[in-house]
């Protein structure tokens, strides 16, 4: 039985974990992201400023009010969860209130 060199595993090794290592970066509605003039990192920060917390959810959507296009973050605090929305195109809040009971 021939032994495999373990050289093959240390370079498939260090060619996967620059892909462990990176953080997620698609979120949902990343598909529109062309159209926004506000990127996900400052929309996080705007929503984060508004209502600290930890975004648990985050996606971006065509939605009534604004430019018609925002951000919405779920963001937990204690034990409640907040839904901020930052409009993708002037960074404007749109939103900022407990999440009701039937999230979407």
């Amino acid at each position: 039985m021939k032994m495999k060199s373990p050289r093959l595993g240390l370079i498939a090794m260090v060619a996967i974990l620059p892909a462990l290592a990176a953080p997620a970066l698609a979120f949902t509605g990343e598909k529109l992201a062309g159209q926004a003039r506000i990127g996900i990192e400052e929309a996080r920060a705007i929503a984060l400023k508004a209502h600290p917390g930890k975004i648990t959810d985050e996606e971006l959507e065509r939605e009534g009010g604004g430019s018609g296009l925002r951000y919405s973050f779920d963001i937990k605090a204690g034990g409640v969860t907040q839904e901020v929305g930052v409009d993708a195109r002037t960074g404007k809040v749109l939103e900022n209130d407990p999440e009701g009971p039937h999230p979407d």
